[in-house]
């Protein structure tokens, strides 16, 4: 079993996309992503397979150097024929993974394990966790295992989704789905994946910075603390810094969004917060004020720490001759500084 490294679930966005490429060497190197293509349930075929094409062709390009996942877990039959179909061209010259699950359809599971043999990059197995563990889980599990062509590796991807203050027991419940299918084989990686962060209204931002806890972290912390002998192989992953509800909302056809915007900043305990102006006369004081108050905080890392702290830095003084972002900007920044910490933070 490889060593741990940091597994962040990510949309197959262009903000995501952008924040990985401009991680640090240091910093990417120990960050090995599932990329999910986001559901599009009312598109016609000819539709699905421009998207497909153009989202899994964008982040093969941008993980030619460093392997990755890749999946598409809220997609009907029709997207995930043509996703698997799309996956099957890139062939050996991507890096990418493919998922699947024991909750997937039989010609998906099918799909997904040529894939793994015709790349030799093998496969990794999804299986989620929304509430308690149930034991049936790991029976379908090793049955998918075991039409796995024995040269193929396996990766264990346990997904608990949403993680918030509503889950106490979620630590317990993981343990207990790591117990029932570690043993199932020697899995290449481990991974525990959950999201912390919570849905953002502008109602929770009336008050001026908002700092909400990083429940998923804490979660992970309890894992750590667990007297079991495969705790040092498991890998932390997380939703980075948006809710895991938005992986499994279908894009929207535009016309807009929300007059406001967030940025945000990952300490220790928390994801703080500040609320943004995406229009109007008072947009660019109101984003340089907000901009002040992270780099105000105790725990603001400086403007070195990485390419969030500096546009953070320039945002909040003027600098430079891109204004104040947008929400593609502020959710590319916010994931730069969060995934940045959290290599930083698993390496400590």
């Amino acid at each position: 079993m490889s060593g741990p490294s940091y597994v962040p679930v990510l949309s197959a966005a262009p903000h995501a996309i952008a924040a990985y490429r401009q991680l640090s060497p240091a910093v990417q190197g120990s960050v090995v992503p599932l990329w999910n293509l986001p559901p599009r349930h009312g598109s016609v075929r000819d539709v699905l397979v421009a998207h497909t094409r153009r989202e899994a062709h964008a982040v093969s390009r941008v993980q030619r150097h460093h392997p990755a996942w890749i999946d598409t877990p809220f997609a009907g039959e029709v997207q995930l024929r043509v996703f698997m179909s799309v996956l099957a061209d890139l062939g050996e010259l991507s890096a990418l993974r493919p998922v699947t699950g024991p909750d997937r359809p039989e010609f998906q599971q099918t799909a997904a394990l040529e894939a793994a043999r015709r790349s030799g990059s093998g496969v990794g197995i999804r299986v989620a966790l929304p509430g308690e563990w149930d034991d049936h889980a790991a029976h379908a599990v090793r049955a998918l295992l075991a039409r796995l062509d024995p040269a193929d590796e396996a990766d264990l991807l346990l997904d608990l989704g949403a993680v918030l203050g509503d889950r106490p027991d979620a630590g317990k419940e993981a343990l207990r789905a790591f117990d029932a299918l570690m043993p199932l084989t020697p899995w290449r990686t481990a991974a525990f994946l959950s999201g912390g962060f919570p849905s953002v209204t502008a109602k929770m931002l009336e008050e001026g910075l908002r700092a909400e806890p990083r429940t998923d972290w804490l979660v992970w912390r309890e894992l750590t603390a667990a007297a079991r002998g495969y705790v040092p192989w498991l890998s932390f992953g997380d939703y980075g810094i948006q809710s895991a509800r938005v992986i499994a909302r279908e894009p929207s056809a535009g016309g807009g969004g929300p007059a406001w915007g967030v940025l945000r900043y990952t300490t220790a305990e928390s994801f703080v917060l500040a609320k943004v102006l995406a229009r109007g006369e008072d947009r660019t004081a109101v984003n340089r004020a907000a901009a002040r108050q992270l780099l105000e905080l105790p725990d603001f890392r400086g403007a070195v720490a990485g390419a969030g702290e500096s546009w953070l830095r320039d945002c909040a003084c003027g600098y430079g001759t891109k204004g104040t972002g947008n929400a593609s900007v502020w959710l590319r920044v916010g994931n730069v500084q969060h995934m940045t910490y959290v290599v930083r933070s698993l390496r400590e």
